[in-house]
């Protein structure tokens, strides 16, 4: 396969830090969403302005959580960032409280027009939606595909956005390219899918770009830890997202991510009750501020 190695999204001045506005959830226990996004994008030289889309005690893999839609705060929220001409040089999105949100993300497009446009479109995993999740918010969130400068999804939000039954494990090369390129025709500029497992002790993620098509797909192979941890996408879309704002290029960005991820899994096996507590990467975070070092 070809490589789109060359394409970067940000050339990175370094002496300037880049302010990223960061639309998520803020989770009190098992890290993820706003406590993935702040330390690991503060990592990798970046300044984070978060957009709360709503608050949790704890990820709903918990049985027990608390749950505050926010959508009713935020355009006085950013009607407020407008007054004090805050500026923004990326907008990453990721767990939505409702429906109405994306056009609070819209709304940041339209203020913000150079900024770009980080999409995880966060709905679910292992085939199924997430308790918070309803048929309106997931098909809202499809809006946010078009004009993505970069889509993140795994394969049971790109089975959402494209309609597609969810395919599990073992997709072949032509398989993902297929997906690729049904990601591609919904509007984003790239894609990056995550998480594809084989079932060979490697799990797999996926880049190409509008530009290159399919036929210039990058794949991207990291060693598959013998345990699951919750938090790993965020914690991967954060990174890539950190890899991007350092001037480094999407390819790289994506394998920078997996790497990280794959890092901090090991570091969290050593903690205890590691298996809810989420994905531990603070002794990780190096990797990224050596990106602007």
């Amino acid at each position: 396969m070809t490589t789109n190695d060359d394409a970067v999204l940000y050339q990175r001045d370094p002496d300037y830090i880049p302010r990223i506005a960061a639309v998520h959830d803020m989770c009190g226990y098992g890290k993820c969403s706003l406590t993935s996004a702040i330390p690991i994008l503060s990592a990798a030289g970046c300044d984070v302005c978060p957009v709360p889309t709503a608050l949790f005690s704890a990820h709903t893999m918990y049985k027990d959580y608390t749950f505050h839609d926010t959508t009713d705060m935020l355009n006085d929220y950013l009607d407020a960032w407008g007054k004090e001409g805050v500026e923004l040089d990326g907008v990453y999105s990721g767990f939505l409280g409702s429906a109405g949100q994306v056009a609070i993300i819209q709304r940041l497009y339209r203020e913000y027009p150079n900024a770009l446009r980080l999409v995880d479109p966060v709905m679910g995993d292992g085939g199924h939606m997430y308790p918070t999740y309803t048929t309106e918010l997931c098909e809202a969130m499809g809006a946010l595909a078009d004009g993505a400068d970069v889509l993140m999804p795994n394969l049971t939000e790109a089975s959402i956005l494209t309609g597609r039954d969810y395919p599990g494990k073992n997709l072949t090369v032509d398989e993902v390219a297929d997906w690729m390129d049904a990601l591609l025709a919904l509007g984003a500029k790239s894609v990056v899918l995550k998480g594809v497992d084989r079932e060979d002790g490697m799990i797999r993620n996926y880049v190409a770009t509008a530009d290159s098509g399919v036929d210039g797909m990058t794949e991207l192979a990291h060693e598959k830890l013998p345990y699951m941890i919750h938090g790993t996408g965020d914690a991967f879309a954060s990174a890539l997202c950190g890899a991007v704002m350092a001037g480094r290029t999407l390819a790289e960005s994506a394998r920078i991510a997996g790497e990280f991820v794959r890092s901090a899994m090991k570091s969290t096996r050593n903690q205890p009750h590691f298996e809810e507590r989420g994905v531990s990467f603070e002794l990780n975070l190096a990797e990224l501020t050596g990106l602007v070092g």
